[in-house]
């Protein structure tokens, strides 16, 4: 008799631990799955920032190259390189805008 009661406390001490586990699992599961889409939102804003800083950069840049080329008496040389590099310095600060406003 002594033998039963063991085995069926066992049994019953056995089956709270598992549940224990699952319910352990599946609360680090609502965790995990609230932490991953906050950190893609913050790596979303981190993206943007850094477009944003790759415009003002490439802004800076760019008018740099124009007013070197322009005052070196260049820019009727190298024609191509000139409208490109002024199509660019159009480019970045819209880029720079748009993502600005959306933040």
């Amino acid at each position: 008799m002594t033998e039963e009661y063991a085995t069926d406390e066992c049994a019953t001490s056995c089956d709270v631990v598992t549940t224990t586990q699952m319910d352990d699992a599946q609360t680090t599961g609502t965790n995990t799955l609230t932490s991953s889409s906050s950190s893609s939102r913050s790596l979303e804003f981190y993206f943007e920032v850094a477009v944003v800083l790759i415009g003002v950069v490439g802004t800076a840049a760019n008018t740099l190259i124009l007013y070197a080329m322009v005052a070196s008496k260049q820019h009727s040389k190298h024609l191509l390189v000139f409208n490109q590099n002024a199509l660019d310095l159009y480019s970045c600060p819209s880029l720079s805008l748009s993502l600005a406003y959306s933040v």
